[in-house]
């Protein structure tokens, strides 16, 4: 018993070292709370996109909460990630006693925690009129599937990209694709209003598969598309893959 909590201990220490400095950067405040919830206010209370639902938090809630899952566990966790390995922080840790693993296991439930957070936020949703669907408990367990396969494919692909370019190259490559999949990853815009080749090719992302899951389970209450599960299964199998094959701690 001993031995499992000593080695838990490391791991808890540094998990909680991890919630703390995420909290206290004011940049990562921005944008995994700030954005999303001032997005979900402005989009539900003023009619510049038309939405599929006739309440329309009932289509901002579910893709705010994408939009969430994609900043927290892509974005702030690769350029985090990125400045660490930068300074040399990624090569001392995991010299440690900590070691990778936990490392790793540490980033891994900071995510966790942080998402938490801001489900419990966008709660705010239903003073904006948000209906979850009825879907009862099948709902909200396919939900949470689907932001599991969804953090696990974003961060994937921000310690893929964390792991592989410089720390400022890859700033401006984990902004630049946040805002490109924002777009099209039907958390604001819905696919339906863009061109039909365009919306083929957004199906195929993670950020697109993953709304549609959230639209499904906590906004109409219909049943996820088969589709989404795949493309959510295959981001979440081989991003990580990716990033743990290519990944250079120093």
């Amino acid at each position: 018993m001993s031995t499992t909590a000593d080695a838990l201990r490391p791991l808890r220490a540094q998990t909680s070292a991890e919630i703390f400095m995420t909290l206290r950067r004011g940049e990562t405040l921005l944008l995994t709370l700030g954005i999303p919830v001032v997005f979900l206010l402005f989009f539900s209370k003023v009619s510049v996109v038309s939405t599929p639902t006739a309440t329309p938090a009932n289509f901002f809630v579910p893709g705010i909460l994408s939009l969430a899952v994609m900043s927290t566990a892509m974005v702030s966790l690769g350029i985090a990630t990125g400045f660490e390995r930068g300074y040399g922080v990624l090569k001392r840790l995991g010299a440690t006693p900590l070691g990778r693993p936990r490392l790793l296991g540490a980033k891994i439930l900071t995510i966790i925690a942080v998402e938490l957070l801001q489900a419990a936020v966008l709660l705010l949703g239903l003073a904006l009129g948000w209906n979850p669907g009825g879907g009862g408990p099948a709902a909200v367990a396919g939900a949470i599937a689907a932001v599991l396969l969804g953090s696990a494919a974003f961060a994937g692909i921000g310690l893929f990209m964390a792991g592989t370019l410089r720390a400022e190259v890859n700033l401006a490559a984990a902004n630049g694709l946040y805002l490109v999949l924002l777009l099209l990853g039907g958390m604001i815009v819905p696919l339906a209003k863009l061109p039909s080749g365009l919306a083929s090719f957004a199906r195929l992302l993670p950020a697109a598969a993953l709304s549609s899951a959230l639209h499904a389970t906590l906004g109409s209450g219909a049943t996820v598309p088969a589709e989404s599960w795949i493309v959510l299964a295959v981001w979440a199998v081989a991003a990580p893959l990716a990033a743990a094959l290519t990944f250079r701690w120093e």
